[in-house]
């Protein structure tokens, strides 16, 4: 069910031209995501148990822990990944008839530091940056974020230049850090090239925090896909499926999967 109106979504989606990311508030039922995170809790801890016997830090840095989240149950619910005003306003971003490649998670625990300032992924051409958007991040945490646990951290308007011309940016000034707090229900809505980082989770519990992943149709990255299993897709809507039409079908989705590629930030 729509929240907002063709103007409003037309709206949003200047602003995010403008800064590069959109903060929709009380956005999904608080409820709903709680069972996300019911559901989480037990994903994570197999990947925590394995640094631990390894002792090693986690799969994206120190106390940093990156997890796909199986498409089954609560996390194969397609009015959270087909919410309406999301993908229209994606559609407005990044073109029309896009596709679902990413649900994970990100997740600090204590003994977590600050990541390195980076985006998610590379120009589409080195020597043109400012291409229009062609993938986008949408962010949603299961537990209430604050400056305690683990903010993300991000800048305005430089998913428009290069990385280099962004770093320098925010060097001199140019650009203002900006900690993104967010309550259960908030949606953050960003263009991954965004020059963001993750900050220290100082708590005691951890904090995820939700991706989906939306590309232009013509976009493919071999590092992210979504196993659907084929007895879930049948029962998915017809819009869902759509989103869903480049991802492979399986006859069951795996509990825990290989989190071990490296080439994450750029």
């Amino acid at each position: 069910m729509r929240k907002y109106d063709e103007t409003t979504r037309d709206a949003f989606a200047e602003a995010f031209e403008r800064d590069g990311f959109l903060l929709l508030r009380d956005h999904f039922p608080r409820a709903a995501l709680e069972a996300w995170r019911d559901a989480f809790a037990p994903l994570l801890q197999p990947h925590v148990d394995a640094a631990r016997e390894a002792s090693t830090s986690g799969n994206r840095g120190p106390g940093r822990y990156y997890v796909t989240l199986p498409f089954e149950g609560v996390f194969a619910d397609p009015s959270i990944f087909c919410d309406e005003d999301i993908v229209g306003i994606v559609e407005r971003v990044a073109g029309r008839d896009p596709v679902m490649c990413q649900l994970a998670t990100d997740t600090p625990v204590a003994g977590s530091e600050y990541q390195d300032w980076h985006r998610d992924t590379p120009p589409l051409f080195d020597d043109a940056p400012e291409t229009p958007s062609f993938q986008l991040a949408v962010n949603f945490p299961l537990v209430d974020v604050d400056a305690r646990n683990g903010p993300l951290e991000t800048t305005r308007g430089t998913h428009r230049m290069s990385r280099d011309e962004a770093l320098a940016g925010l060097e001199a000034g140019r650009f203002a850090a900006e900690q993104v707090p967010m309550k259960v229900g908030d949606v953050m809505i960003r263009d991954v090239r965004g020059l963001h980082r993750g900050t220290p989770n100082l708590s005691g519990d951890p904090r995820p925090m939700v991706v989906i992943g939306y590309s232009r149709a013509w976009y493919f990255r071999p590092e992210v896909h979504i196993d659907v299993p084929r007895d879930v897709f049948a029962e998915l809507p017809a819009r869902a499926r759509r989103l869903l039409r480049f991802n492979p079908l399986v006859e069951k989705t795996a509990r825990t999967f290989d989190e071990s590629y490296r080439q994450f930030a750029y």
